[in-house]
């Protein structure tokens, strides 16, 4: 069983959602191996227009090679917690489907080039940091980086560890829906 980490947010989590949750959430190992934590917010927004929207649950599994995260709103906290728990049952499959039937060939890394490699950023003054995150990079290709970056629901960009170039890199999505990638250096 996995250590279960459980937050509310704007809400007490009492002992029977713990135990429900706890229960539900250490099992998640059973689907893929190498699990080390697993994280679930619960959040309750009373001002929301929608009730249906009112309750969200995120799941978060980490390993040593990857990060899932799901989540789901609805109008109570079990059934968005148990929608939550469907979503991830359904990105781990994905996930073992891409990694376990092995890797791409050269010839498909290579269909897979990127249009744009952008050498710098312009330097701008820098604005009040709200929120601060910290993650471990994990070395993978360009491939590898579009995956995960589709697995966490990130539209924006994804920060990767570049095994290929050596190099952190960032993954973006274009607006014409391609990807462009910037590669990093040390001036």
């Amino acid at each position: 069983m996995i250590p279960v980490q459980i937050f509310g947010r704007e809400m007490q989590v009492d002992p029977t959602l713990e135990d429900y949750v706890t229960k539900k959430a250490s099992k998640l190992d059973r689907y893929i191996d190498g699990v080390e934590e697993a994280r679930v917010d619960l959040t309750f927004r009373k001002a929301r227009r929608a009730a249906e929207d009112r309750y969200k649950a995120q799941i978060t599994l980490k390993g040593k090679r990857f990060t899932l995260r799901s989540e789901e709103r609805t109008d109570q906290i079990h059934s968005a917690f148990d929608a939550a728990l469907d979503k991830m049952q359904r990105q781990i499959e994905r996930y073992k489907g891409k990694h376990y039937r092995g890797k791409a060939s050269a010839a498909a890394k290579n269909d897979m080039a990127m249009e744009e490699v952008i050498a710098a950023f312009q330097a701008e003054p820098a604005p009040l940091i709200a929120r601060r995150k910290r993650f471990l990079l994990h070395p993978m290709d360009e491939g590898e980086a579009i995956e995960q970056m589709k697995l966490l629901g990130h539209d924006n960009f994804f920060v990767f560890y570049n095994m290929d170039a050596n190099c952190v890199s960032v993954m973006y999505q274009r607006g014409d829906g391609t990807f462009g990638l910037i590669d990093t250096e040390v001036a």
